[in-house]
């Protein structure tokens, strides 16, 4: 039950997004599932409630506010744009009972391309203006700095597909770097490889009987050959292994990480565009009056919130409390293009929790 007391407040930061230039929008709470499903993290996917409607097909309650208002957006012609909304959102808490399952948010949205630096720094700097009278920690990173990393590695297309589908995941992501920097495969996956040198992947399928899952035997051969010619790869260099650990390590304020970055981008020259980025934002930043060179930054920050973030992220948190962020957001210029079927426009954004911002001043 969300109480009189947040819906108030709630009220009051839609008032400040507002007055700084943004449109109100609504989105329906009960939204088709399709490719909603598909575009959230697996995290979330997991905690939508889901129903059918005989008419409709599968359908969810609200779970966030980004992806419908940015999908109603790209259907509505992607012209530039500031939203902002508020309204409750809906998570199923299998493992948290004292989590709440239905709670508010307060959301601002930039669509526009003309200056993605400085849409970064406009959505920081108002979401640290308004949260200012709780005296919140700011934390901020940049996946796009990690994306930039495993397209510039010297290894097949294949392996990069794979590290980019991952990098919302860090346990399965180094996993892979390890297994694609040449470490000693496990005994079950080193006997299949081995068995794959004898037997073609169609033998194989026929000994192992009937098939169990989803998965036809044509996916399977797929794989198991797919297996086969990885197997025979050379391993990612180990200056190249080095320096994306040294970028999943990084953290340090903002202006010195923009150096450092420039460091690592010697070894992996692709990040060098991703690190000009970087410092527009900085400097974007510093000229509304945020203090970069004090400003935590660490490029894997937001790795494990939504995985339609694939830019700048920041977070904001009550100063000694534990749990959940009162605030964070961040860039998804990707989910844009999906959702717009190839045509994007540049977007980031963030939502606030009212119900988290107890104890007001």
């Amino acid at each position: 039950m969300i109480d009189a007391a947040a819906r108030a407040r709630a009220a009051d930061l839609l008032a400040r997004f507002r007055a700084a230039g943004a449109r109100p929008v609504e989105t329906a709470i009960l939204q088709p599932a399709g490719t909603l499903l598909e575009l959230y993290g697996e995290d979330i996917r997991a905690r939508a409630f889901t129903t059918t409607d005989p008419l409709a097909g599968e359908m969810m309650l609200r779970p966030d506010f980004t992806v419908p208002v940015a999908q109603a957006h790209m259907s509505g012609g992607a012209a530039p744009a500031r939203y902002a909304y508020a309204g409750e959102v809906f998570r199923r808490q299998e493992d948290d009972d004292g989590r709440p399952r239905e709670y508010l948010q307060v959301g601002f949205e930039i669509f526009d391309g003309a200056d993605a630096a400085a849409a970064d720094a406009e959505v920081f700097a108002l979401f640290a203006e308004v949260l200012a009278p709780w005296a919140p920690i700011a934390a901020t990173g940049d996946l796009g700095l990690l994306t930039a990393a495993v397209d510039g590695l010297t290894t097949s297309e294949r392996r990069r597909a794979a590290l980019r589908r991952h990098i919302w995941r860090p346990a399965r992501f180094r996993r892979l770097m390890e297994r694609f920097g040449g470490a000693v495969p496990a005994p079950e996956r080193a006997a299949l490889l081995a068995r794959l040198e004898r037997a073609t992947p169609e033998a194989l399928i026929a000994e192992a009987g009937t098939a169990v899952g989803k998965r036809g035997p044509d996916e399977i051969a797929a794989r198991l050959v797919a297996l086969q010619e990885d197997a025979g790869l050379p391993p990612v260099s180990a200056i190249e292994a080095q320096a994306i650990d040294a970028l999943l390590d990084l953290d340090a304020p903002m202006a010195a990480a923009v150096e450092r970055v420039r460091d690592l981008a010697v070894d992996l020259p692709a990040l060098g565009p991703a690190c000009d980025r970087l410092a527009a934002r900085a400097e974007a930043l510093a000229a509304r009056g945020v203090d970069v060179d004090a400003l935590p930054f660490a490029p894997a920050r937001g790795r494990t919130a939504m995985e339609y973030y694939d830019g700048f992220t920041f977070s904001f948190a009550r100063p000694g409390a534990g749990g959940p962020a009162i605030a964070s957001g961040g860039r998804y210029d990707a989910l844009t293009a999906r959702l717009g079927d190839g045509r994007a426009v540049p977007a980031v954004g963030g939502v606030i929790r009212p119900g988290l911002l107890e104890d007001a001043p």
